[in-house]
């Protein structure tokens, strides 16, 4: 599969991508969009991710920029669980152990598939100091190995003002449980 935009689609997610950092300055506080701008320009790979976080319902923002590396890192920033990534197990081998009602799709193979990363419990916690998502529905992060060996898979969401991490069976799906990404540009 080609993962690269048109023109046009470069163009029309470069200005819904602009439009969202500048109205939202406060998840990006003292980061320039020339400096974003430039690196989008320069990687048509990562625009295509950024694409599809886009397509799917996650409004990718800006969230940091690593001084070390030099990457801006983009979030799923969407208020609910991005709408087009729900109703999916936690990894393929929980979609393998399902015998019937299989969802269309795990939430670490449709990350691999945008090229994306699935955020840690620590990365949601910080997403949550940037504003309020998934008051109404949840969110997979990534799962530590001992946990995810014994069958399960944890998630979060934010309810009473709180941020709650849970756990379930990892091959469990729920139409108001998505997974939210990260990209590093």
């Amino acid at each position: 599969m080609k993962k690269e935009l048109s023109t046009e689609q470069t163009e029309e997610l470069l200005g819904i991508l602009k439009a969202r950092f500048e109205k939202n300055k406060d998840r990006h506080k003292g980061i320039e969009w020339a400096g974003v701008l430039a690196k989008l320009n320069a990687d048509a790979v990562k625009l295509w991710s950024l694409n599809e976080m886009e397509l799917t319902g996650g409004e990718p923002d800006v969230v940091a920029h690593d001084q070390s590396t030099g990457e801006y890192v983009f979030y799923d920033c969407a208020a609910e669980s991005p709408k087009n990534r729900r109703s999916y197990c936690y990894d393929h081998e929980a979609l393998e152990a399902r015998k019937e009602h299989k969802p269309a799709n795990s939430a670490i193979a449709a990350a691999e598939d945008m090229g994306i990363e699935i955020l840690t419990e620590e990365q949601y916690r910080d997403l949550q100091k940037l504003g309020k998502f998934d008051l109404k529905t949840s969110s997979w992060v990534k799962t530590p190995a001992n946990i995810r060996k014994l069958g399960g898979a944890i998630f979060c969401d934010r309810r009473y003002d709180t941020v709650f991490t849970y756990h379930n069976g990892a091959e469990s799906y729920y139409a108001a449980r998505g997974f939210r990404g990260l990209l590093k540009v």
